[in-house]
């Protein structure tokens, strides 16, 4: 009975654009408009998913600057906003494929020769635009042949969140006034990264001496960036993420400092690499002679505490699948009785315009191909063979999945870390049956858990793109068409912002290549995990005392009840990136419970706070990645261009570094104030 509800539905539904309309909808500017934003927020997701762990949906303010936008340039259609943002879109779910997994290579196993990863040579931008590129093409062409089972045929009971939202958006048309507090957000980021009037971590740490409570941490990254993703996430996942943080940095590593010497942390480090020699002064701040760290809370963070949130992370990981396998079987199930039912039933009616399925054929054949063919992936020819052929398999599962689970839940919620773990071990214990045990073959494993992360997170972002084309009356074909264009030029933007951020430099001390991707600075928190799993699969070499206490604090939180993925990032990262999130969460908690919101399902999705909150996120992340930009190339001992325009050395003279930390504060505050003032308000009717 509900199928026939179901299918009564979908006949008796009617587009916002009629299917006979013929509208402007597949232009040039609306391409190159979609094209651009796509390099744009592609890069700043990057960004952000390098420095916390997290990605926000580019949907919605890329549809709210696209009409904003083009009204400037003589108009434009809704099908041509709704292309834009579909194009758009691509960047931002493909840099979170791309970010969460593959600067796993720079932490594979070391190669005694070079001292360096047997990955590290793959981290290359050839490598990683291939990557994308194939990854993103093959979400998409899976697609192609799931829309008219999932999109349209399950209508009455997939709603798609965010591509209903989307499509609301769209149909308004006028709710984008608070995006242009945008620029507020650049303004900040600007005096903040640029003129360095803005402390960017101001905080307090116990002394290590301290017999009451040594090395304990508080401190926050104060920028528009991290606010605004916790107004988007609201105050319960951003409450759970921090207080994986606070139990690290308040908790975990004070109790070290009283209970572990000096000595032990710094042997453990020179295990890992951080520290030379323990007769060397060496990183955070380690003196051979008082036996003592300049940092000991930095030290302890990336001796034990790294290590206890990698197998939290996992495990919380390997829970979230194991809670949502009944979800997955079903939904796979689901998807493919629909496609069986419905394979007959598509009109040849524009919006029942989708690619050949030959296309898509076409297209699975040509990536198993790419793969053996090129030769800067890892790999025999036979053996990138089998990498191709897995792709696809594991591809076209996890696609499927991930589209009906988005259906149901939003794209936030999309387990795509879950079915990452779940490729990864599938892959190593293949490899392990045939004997490939060797490093050689951990950046294989990585390829394939890349390639599907990369496929499933944009086939979640597809979908609600395909479901937003659908309520607003749109053509298939020219979304999947504009999709394609979105992975082309997302893939040509993130392999070379990921090089700039990177900066590797030579460390005098010890003569290893650094790297800002897995520092303090861009933590890359997934990415690290994928590869301590490979090297724990095929090498074991993990340091499982520490992995399995991360492993049974994931269990103990799951048995609270709490999030264990999201606990587990938490305690991994450092403080400074948590707590600021939980403060923009805090203040959308305050306005829901003013507002007599119960629960954060009842809470307005596009508000005008989200919609600043978006704004300060996107503000926030194009700033910092321009920024980066222009401090590239980094050299290490030569002064930047940017130096002139510094004002964080005066002002600490001025106001000593208390008073130049508690400015920042002050003015982080005025954030909030302004972000709680206009989420206070709401839509006229």
């Amino acid at each position: 009975m509900a199928e026939i509800r179901a299918a009564d539905a979908t006949a008796e539904f009617k587009p916002y654009v009629p299917d006979d309309a013929r509208v402007a909808e597949f232009t040039p500017k609306a391409v190159i408009t979609g094209a651009i934003f796509g390099l744009i927020f592609g890069a700043s997701t990057v960004y952000l998913a390098l420095r916390a762990g997290l990605t926000v949906s580019a949907s919605i303010p890329i549809a709210v600057l696209s009409i904003s936008l083009l009204k400037k340039f003589g108009g434009s259609t809704i099908l041509e906003n709704n292309i834009v943002q579909t194009i758009g879109s691509a960047g931002e779910s493909i840099a979170a494929g791309v970010v969460f997994t593959l600067p796993g290579f720079l932490f594979l196993a070391t190669d005694p020769s070079t001292r360096q990863s047997v990955g590290a040579s793959y981290f290359s931008y050839w490598t990683i635009f291939t990557l994308a590129l194939l990854g993103g093409c093959l979400g998409v062409l899976m697609m192609v042949p799931l829309r008219r089972a999932l999109i349209v045929k399950e209508h009455g009971n997939l709603p798609y969140p965010e591509g209903a939202a989307c499509a609301q958006v769209l149909i308004a048309g006028e709710r984008g006034g608070e995006m242009a507090r945008t620029a507020f957000a650049v303004v900040y980021a600007a005096l903040q990264q640029i003129f360095r009037v803005i402390a960017e971590i101001p905080g307090y740490v116990t002394a290590a001496t301290s017999r009451i409570f040594p090395a304990a941490t508080v401190n926050a990254a104060i920028t528009p960036e991290y606010m605004g993703v916790g107004y988007i996430i609201g105050p319960r996942i951003a409450g759970v993420l921090v207080a994986g943080g606070v139990l690290g940095w308040l908790g975990i590593i004070p109790l070290i400092a009283a209970l572990v010497p000096p000595d032990t942390i710094a042997a453990q480090l020179v295990k890992l690499g951080y520290i030379s020699d323990l007769a060397r002064p060496g990183a955070y701040g380690w003196n051979p002679t008082t036996h003592t760290f300049g940092a000991l809370n930095q030290a302890i963070y990336r001796a034990y505490v790294r290590q206890i949130g990698a197998g939290a992370v996992a495990a919380g990981g390997f829970i979230t699948l194991l809670r949502t396998l009944p979800t997955i079987v079903a939904a796979f199930k689901g998807s493919v009785a629909s496609l069986r039912a419905g394979a007959g039933a598509v009109r040849a009616s524009r919006t029942n315009l989708d690619l050949p399925i030959t296309v898509v054929v076409a297209g699975s054949l040509a990536l198993v191909a790419i793969m053996a063919l090129l030769p800067f992936l890892p790999g025999t020819f036979g053996g990138r063979v089998l990498l191709g052929v897995l792709i696809v398999v594991f591809g076209f599962f996890f696609v499927t999945v991930s589209s009906r689970i988005v259906g149901l839940i939003g794209t936030s919620s999309n387990p795509v870390s879950g079915m990452t773990i779940a490729t990864l071990l599938a892959t190593s214990l293949l490899f392990v049956g045939l004997g490939w045990t060797g490093d050689v073959y951990q950046p294989m494993v990585l390829c394939v858990g890349g390639m599907v992360a990369i496929a499933a997170a944009n086939a979640g972002a597809t979908s609600q793109d395909l479901k937003t084309g659908f309520l607003v009356g749109a053509t298939p074909r020219a979304q999947q068409v504009g999709l394609l264009i979105g992975v082309v030029a997302a893939a040509l933007v993130i392999g070379f912002t990921i090089q700039v951020l990177d900066k590797p430099s030579v460390d005098a001390a010890t003569g290893l290549v650094r790297h800002q991707i897995g520092s303090e600075a861009f933590p890359a928190p997934q990415g690290t995990l994928m590869a301590t799993l490979i090297r724990g699969l095929l090498a074991h070499n993990l340091d499982w005392p520490y992995v399995l206490v991360g492993v049974f604090l994931a269990a103990t939180v799951e048995l609270c009840g709490v999030s264990p993925l999201s606990f587990a990032v938490g305690a991994y990262l450092p403080l400074s990136t948590t707590l600021p999130i939980w403060i923009g969460g805090a203040i959308k908690g305050v306005i829901d419970r003013r507002a007599g919101v119960r629960t954060e399902s009842e809470a307005e999705e596009i508000g005008p706070g989200s919609l600043f909150a978006t704004g300060l996120v996107a503000g926030g992340t194009l700033t910092g990645t321009i920024v980066a930009f222009l401090h590239w190339p980094d050299q290490p001992g030569k002064a930047s261009w940017l130096d002139p325009v510094d004002f964080g050395g005066r002002l600490t003279s001025a106001l000593g570094a208390g008073g130049y930390q508690l400015l920042g504060i002050a003015l982080f505050a005025v954030m909030g104030i302004l972000l709680y003032r206009v989420g206070r308000r709401r839509f006229s009717a």
